[in-house]
């Protein structure tokens, strides 16, 4: 996989796409199949792309392996914390919480669970409080 930073020459803006070769790309840009996100037009180039490069020695990197070490490490201590305050409903979280929320279950357990977003949307709109929280399972990533 290849990825090309195309520009549009009518409207002049950029952006990304994926191509499985240079090769295909060359093929689909023949076929007119390329097009611009913003004003459709298949009026499409390549432009210069700066090579992604890491280096081992860079400080920069080392800073953000550690930045994510450090925030990944505080969400499994707030998933724990979670797991042993919070009652587990499952797929069941937005019925489970129109349960509390109108039967005026306020003194008991809370409870944490998985939910859509349109689920998530409309118990916001019902006035029912959430948070949504990354969740990593527990083998290592």
């Amino acid at each position: 996989m290849i990825k090309y930073k195309l520009q549009c020459k009518k409207c002049t803006k950029s952006f990304d796409s994926w191509f499985s070769s240079s090769k295909e790309f060359e093929r689909i840009k023949k076929l007119k199949l390329l097009n611009c996100n913003f004003c459709k037009s298949k009026n499409i180039d390549k432009t210069l792309m700066a090579p992604n490069l890491k280096s081992k020695n860079s400080n920069e990197i080392n800073i953000n392996e550690n930045n994510f070490k450090e925030l990944k490490k505080q969400i499994r201590n707030y998933q724990n914390f979670i797991k042993k305050n919070f009652k587990y409903v499952g797929d069941s979280f937005a019925y489970e919480a129109r349960s509390i929320h109108y039967s005026n279950k306020k003194g008991g357990k809370g409870i944490f669970g998985r939910a859509k977003i349109k689920d998530i949307k409309e118990l916001k709109e019902e006035g029912i409080d959430t948070q949504v929280l990354p969740w990593f399972q527990d083998k290592e990533n």
